[in-house]
């Protein structure tokens, strides 16, 4: 049986754009290429190697494993009531996708693909827009604080946000297949396919 959820909002970042690069701007849709979001900062078929990876030369090319952010509204409530705010706007932390109706979103399990749109409900042929890969939990950081703390004018912040953001902080998706994606679509949760261990039987 498959899970659907619901795409709340869309939100894209011009590359180069106002003090902290990674914000993003709501919008009406989403145009998914093989590289990511058309025109966004985070679009390319590879990136360059940073703090994520500290057993490689800074700089080395990797696969593009981080070309769409995303996040769930309830888990920003829960970042909000523990930073003692009114609320954690999606924009602030770079969200690509506002998704809600999975539990433990965060928790999503690598290899899962997310399918936009369409009539299909998970059955049969998909009908939809873009299909995203879930890549990896995105570890909070003191550069999303401090954008948080400057939205909300507190400087204490931008240190208290990586504990309060902490399993809570959405995930890194990478294209499957091309296609647009527009709030209020439905969003179908498929899950990883992975091999059953053998259990060999005592003699």
């Amino acid at each position: 049986m498959r899970t659907i959820g619901r795409v709340e909002g869309v939100f894209s970042a011009a590359a180069g754009v106002g003090p902290h690069a990674f914000v993003t701007q709501a919008a009406a849709s989403l145009t998914i290429d093989l590289a990511g979001i058309v025109g966004d900062r985070h679009s390319g078929a590879s990136r360059k190697a940073g703090p994520r990876e500290p057993w490689l030369p800074r700089g080395a090319v990797l696969r593009n494993d981080r070309q769409l952010s995303a996040l769930c509204p309830a888990e920003l409530g829960v970042i909000a009531g523990r930073l003692g705010a009114e609320r954690i706007e999606p924009e602030w932390l770079g969200a690509n996708l506002l998704i809600s109706g999975f539990p433990d979103f965060s928790s999503m399990a690598p290899g899962s693909r997310l399918a936009f749109g369409g009539q299909w409900g998970g059955k049969g042929r998909f009908d939809g827009g873009a299909v995203l890969r879930v890549e990896a939990y995105n570890t909070p950081c003191r550069k999303a604080g401090r954008a948080v703390a400057e939205a909300l004018g507190r400087a204490d912040l931008e240190f208290s946000f990586v504990r309060a953001a902490a399993e809570l902080r959405g995930l890194v998706l990478s294209v499957d297949l091309a296609g647009p994606i527009v709030a209020g679509d439905p969003v179908v949760l498929l899950p990883p396919i992975l091999a059953k261990r053998r259990v060999s039987e005592r003699a």
